[in-house]
């Protein structure tokens, strides 16, 4: 699948800006199943500076300036990427989960921080009883480990709805877990912390992907949005994501921005500013799937800033 992706981000300031110096993650990923054929980032007004950075994670970063007043921020990025389908073990021929962290052949992976980092709690990811017990049915004895986590993607989308109104960036997962409401960020921290809580090292990842509107309604312009999902570790397979706000297991149409322990690891944009007061907020994603007569890379822009 070959996919044209558009994120336009606007803050409109209640009084100008002096000052902003931010960290922009837009750019997606380069994966052994994704790979990102065009990118420019365009930024209004102008950054007195900017240049591109690799974080801790391996996420491109992009960090720039502006030292003009500004009453308007605006960020568009544009990307195409194309995706290829995953491969994805069967989940029976998966170690069993409550013996991955005994077995010794498993030991050395567990002690590459790479991977243990993820087992542990994290700003937006504490460890709870309550996520255990939650989690529980799902992690019988001897279970092959990807049946399970299956299972509790499969159980967290039936026991959770969907409502952007009910939670925001702030609203700790306990409270997530008692209204069973939230969005696709707060679906995907909790799976996490079900999944560390039974030694199993997970991840938060930060992407697109593309929705389908209903049969003979055409597809709105803006409508689609960034997504998050999980990826947890699975010796002898590697990373392995699901996407618990869909139950599914992330292919195709899954576009891979950035991860890391949580959400505070990879936000979109993320910074610093001097004046402004309160603002207000304007996203629209666009994921749009490229035809056969299309697929010839763009060019980039000549006023790319990247």
């Amino acid at each position: 699948m070959l996919y044209d992706i558009r994120h336009s981000t606007t803050y409109l300031y209640e009084a100008d800006v002096t000052l902003s110096h931010q960290l922009v993650r837009l750019t997606p990923r380069e994966l052994p199943y994704q790979r990102c054929l065009a990118h420019e980032l365009i930024v209004q007004p102008t950054p007195s500076a900017l240049y591109r950075q690799t974080d801790y994670f391996g996420n491109s970063v992009t960090a720039l300036t502006i030292e003009l007043g500004h009453g308007t921020f605006c960020v568009e990025s544009r990307s195409r990427v194309e995706l290829r389908v995953r491969k994805v073990p069967d989940p029976a021929d998966t170690p069993a989960w409550d013996e991955i962290n005994v077995a010794p052949a498993h030991e050395a992976l567990f002690q590459d921080p790479t991977v243990d980092e993820f087992l542990y709690e994290s700003p937006l990811v504490r460890r709870l009883p309550e996520l255990a017990a939650y989690a529980a049915p799902s992690f019988p004895p001897g279970r092959p480990v990807l049946e399970a986590a299956i299972d509790l993607t499969a159980r967290l989308h039936a026991d959770f709805k969907f409502d952007s109104k009910a939670t925001t960036v702030a609203t700790p997962l306990s409270e997530v877990l008692r209204l069973r409401r939230g969005v696709c960020q707060d679906f995907a921290q909790l799976q996490i912390g079900c999944l560390r809580a039974f030694g199993l090292p997970a991840r938060y990842v930060s992407g697109y992907l593309e929705t389908v509107p209903p049969p003979g309604r055409p597809k709105l312009i803006g409508t689609d949005a960034s997504h998050a999902w999980v990826s947890f570790y699975c010796p002898d397979h590697g990373w392995i994501d699901l996407d618990p706000t869909n139950n599914v297991l992330p292919s195709d149409r899954h576009v891979t921005v950035a991860w890391g322990r949580d959400y505070s690891d990879v936000p979109p944009i993320r910074g610093v500013i001097l004046g402004a007061g309160n603002h207000a907020l304007k996203v629209s994603v666009d994921v749009t799937p490229v035809v056969a007569a299309e697929r010839t890379p763009p060019a980039p822009a000549a006023t790319d800033p990247t």
